[in-house]
């Protein structure tokens, strides 16, 4: 079963994102960071030469993050052989230019603002989960 891998500091919106995903019946195993240094040690922890975690279809990964901030995880993944084209998308509430404009120039393949109000968050993340993982080709399949 492929695995979306959710990296947020906010347990309110890691809830509202597993159940806005399974609300639409996405079949996909849900994973959670809570910071970047458990992102990265997600992605890439090993035992022996083997990697411990599959690699997930799609990461949803938030900029203002405690320990190593969303950007860092994105260089980080952009450099590294094994994600190097995963799928990421910075769902954050940052409003900054800055950040959308280093984003893309890391690599992400969507910025995505969080909705303020509760229901336009839950349709945000909904059509996030449709269109990433039925419409768009994932380049690991």
């Amino acid at each position: 079963m492929s695995t979306i891998l959710i990296v947020e500091d906010n347990p309110n919106d890691i809830r509202l994102m597993q159940r806005a995903l399974k609300k639409n019946n996405l079949q996909n195993e849900l994973a959670t960071a809570i910071d970047g240094e458990a992102a990265l040690e997600y992605l890439f922890a090993k035992e022996g030469d083997k990697y411990i975690n599959p690699l997930p279809v799609l990461m949803l990964l938030d900029l203002k993050l405690p320990k190593v901030d969303g950007l860092e995880v994105l260089e980080q993944i952009r450099k590294h052989e094994r994600t190097q084209v995963l799928p990421v998308v910075i769902l954050t509430s940052s409003r900054e230019q800055e950040d959308v404009i280093s984003s893309y120039k890391l690599g992400v393949n969507s910025y995505v603002r969080k909705p303020v109000d509760f229901n336009q968050f839950v349709e945000a993340v909904q059509q996030l989960g449709l269109y990433w993982l039925v419409l768009n080709q994932n380049p690991y399949k």
